[in-house]
């Protein structure tokens, strides 16, 4: 793509991704209430995160790391952005567990980009579970899907090396993007990838594209406020904790016998 096509994609991007974000409130919708209801195989996975296990049973505490873009953000709303309403809603969930969720923004940056300091990051940061959302700026430049592929196996395996569970998600929905990429080969990829290193993918875009056609969200919608990106965001970040819960395979009430 011609660097002044790429522009304009961006722009039109930054409408469809981050308009919701910084746009002014229209309704006082309540965020903390939405139905958000998904199937139940969207929300579960049969893999195991060892690593949370063990630090929810032996510390009794479970530091996350999530390394996004910007629309793991609310632009002057950061508190109810996905990364801090999943540490409110896993600390509701998980008696006696001290949750920390920690996010690091990583702009325009391809996969392979990102991957090559996430050893580093987890090693400083030292969590037990790493939630790594990426594949946008990919698809937008229209990386090469190998390249694409060989950064996510190698961000994968830093971290993991370094310390970390992982859980990748994938890319965010807009049935207006999906008119000027292609996301396919990039969601096709992260599902083969995980796949191939044992890591449980939350399915992001399957979970947005669910909810705009079952009426959940709007996102056709023109103008959308900040109300909005509430909505999806709390959703997010309800779908996501009960992910996180279910790969750790243990019953929140039995936290509350364990010492």
């Amino acid at each position: 793509m011609r660097a002044g096509g790429l522009a304009s994609l961006g722009w039109v991007l930054g409408l469809a991704l981050l308009g919701a974000f910084a746009a002014p409130a229209r309704a006082a919708a309540d965020p903390a209430h939405p139905g958000c209801d998904a199937p139940a195989y969207m929300l579960s996975t049969g893999i195991t995160l060892g690593r949370v296990v063990a630090a929810l049973k032996n510390d009794r505490k479970l530091d996350i790391l999530v390394v996004g873009s910007r629309s793991s953000s609310i632009s002057s709303a950061e508190s109810t952005a996905y990364p801090a309403r999943l540490q409110t809603l896993l600390r509701d969930r998980l008696p006696g567990i001290a949750v920390n969720v920690t996010f690091e923004m990583r702009v325009k940056r391809t996969a392979a980009e990102v991957a090559s300091g996430l050893g580093q990051l987890v090693a400083d940061r030292k969590p037990a579970l790493l939630i790594w959302q990426t594949g946008t700026y990919d698809a937008i430049r229209s990386i090469d899907t190998d390249e694409f592929r060989n950064g996510l196996s190698a961000g994968i395996e830093a971290s993991q090396k370094a310390g970390a569970d992982v859980i990748l998600m994938n890319l965010q929905y807009s049935p207006r993007i999906e008119t000027m990429i292609n996301p396919a080969p990039y969601l096709d990829n992260m599902r083969a990838v995980a796949q191939e290193h044992d890591v449980p993918l939350f399915d992001r875009f399957a979970l947005m594209r669910h909810w705009n056609e079952t009426g959940e969200f709007d996102l056709f919608n023109p103008s959308p406020g900040i109300d909005l990106a509430m909505r999806v965001h709390h959703c997010l970040a309800r779908a996501l904790s009960t992910f996180v819960i279910d790969a750790a395979k243990i019953n929140p009430s039995e936290l509350r016998t364990l010492r």
